[in-house]
């Protein structure tokens, strides 16, 4: 199992990279080459590829291997990025680097649909605690590599290094892929050899368990997402350096994010199912919202500025270390119901649950400041809470036969 393992982390850790790459570094990068905020805010729309990846899964499912598509999907990844680095930003972003970038984003969504179907189809039941924890770690890593620890270890780092460096790291990337015996699909079960079901939303719900399933990806990250968004603007409104709200939302809540994680995996590792260790943790969840919310009315009228402060920065701490631990016991569900899915749908079942998580995530993030701006930020977060609370709530009516 070792190796297997370790061979997925590492190949999660550089599908990480181009989230990272986009959502961090590349903002940087364009802002110092003097492009506009607004023009460099637009770069976010060339993630919309992520939230078609359903739309592609089938053909991954019914044409060749996942290994396979994983293979070609991230060596056309390291020749997209070596085109990238023969067009750097001037005083815009050429046309060309932001179809390339499209592009990349793409083959990022089709190595996600691979990698996610290759991985429901080798982790073993036994497997599922410490591969999802894999999975969540080695992809934050990755994530966080690219988004700033690159700058942080060549803060020189310009635009055609910069894709040079990643089109070679890609181009072992998919040699480890094709290569790797550890990545090799055991046989078909007996069951999955005989016909293949139609595909459509109706044969991706009747996999027993995916309505309540994919409900519950939608629902979980909805308050979240939200109080993690908005509550470190709160702080600076409220006279917190940005260097301060940087390295405690930054560093210190990754790190615990990481750590929660890792614990998700320990925890299914031993317990095997992550329904009952859900609700312990949905209901710490809404006691560390709670505490926000109790911060948020104290903070503006309270003499005791400077240590109501600093409870406000630590206060992100067991925010995100919680989302660790829930993300990496979701991913697991999500995964063991794909399991039960007809083996030639299961890289869609599960990029059909993956994108559902994704628009949680979304909704909330992307609408936060609208609502605050509208509503006022106590009843926003008071909405968090009943969000997180009507999570909690749904927990209670997941099919017996989900496990």
């Amino acid at each position: 199992m070792g190796g297997k393992l370790a061979l997925l982390g590492l190949l999660y850790l550089v599908q990480g990279l181009p989230h990272g790459l986009q959502a961090g570094l590349l903002p940087l990068l364009l802002r110092s080459h003097g492009l506009s905020l607004t023009r460099v805010g637009l770069t976010r729309a060339l993630h919309a590829p992520w939230l078609l990846k359903v739309a592609w899964a089938p053909l991954v499912d019914r044409c060749g291997s996942p290994r396979a598509w994983l293979a070609l999907s991230t060596a056309t990844l390291g020749l997209l990025c070596s085109l990238l680095a023969a067009l750097p930003p001037g005083s815009g972003l050429p046309a060309g680097a932001v179809a390339l970038l499209l592009l990349l984003n793409a083959g990022a969504a089709v190595q996600d649909v691979a990698l996610d179907g290759l991985a429901v189809r080798l982790l073993a039941p036994a497997e599922l605690g410490p591969g999802n924890s894999v999975q969540v770690v080695a992809y934050k890593l990755g994530a966080a590599l690219a988004g700033g620890g690159l700058l942080a270890v060549t803060p020189d780092l310009t635009w055609g290094p910069l894709f040079v460096g990643l089109a070679a790291a890609y181009g072992l990337a998919a040699a480890l892929a094709w290569g790797a015996p550890a990545l090799q699909l055991p046989p078909p079960r007996a069951q999955e050899s005989h016909g293949h079901p139609q595909l459509g939303w109706r044969a991706l719900l009747a996999v027993p368990g995916t309505p309540w399933t994919a409900g519950f990806v939608l629902l979980y990250k909805l308050g979240e997402q939200g109080a993690i968004s908005l509550f470190p603007l709160f702080l600076l409104d409220q006279g917190v350096s940005a260097a301060e709200v940087g390295l405690w939302n930054g560093m210190v809540a990754v790190g615990f994010s990481i750590a929660g994680s890792s614990l998700g995996g320990v925890l299914l590792a031993r317990h095997r199912q992550p329904l009952p260790l859900l609700k312990p943790l949905l209901q710490l969840r809404i006691g560390a919202l709670a505490l926000q919310i109790a911060l948020l009315s104290c903070l503006p009228s309270s003499s005791l500025g400077d240590l109501l402060k600093g409870a406000a920065l630590v206060s992100l701490v067991p925010q995100h270390f919680l989302s660790g631990t829930v993300t990496t016991l979701t991913f697991a569900l999500m995964m063991h119901c794909s399991q039960r899915a007809h083996g030639s749908i299961q890289s869609t079942h599960y990029s059909f649950l993956a994108t559902l998580e994704l628009l949680g995530k979304l909704l909330l993030t992307t609408g936060a400041g609208a609502l605050a701006d509208g509503l006022g930020l106590g009843l926003c977060f008071t909405l968090f809470l009943a969000l997180s609370l009507a999570a909690l709530l749904y927990l209670d009516l997941a099919p017996s036969n989900l496990g």
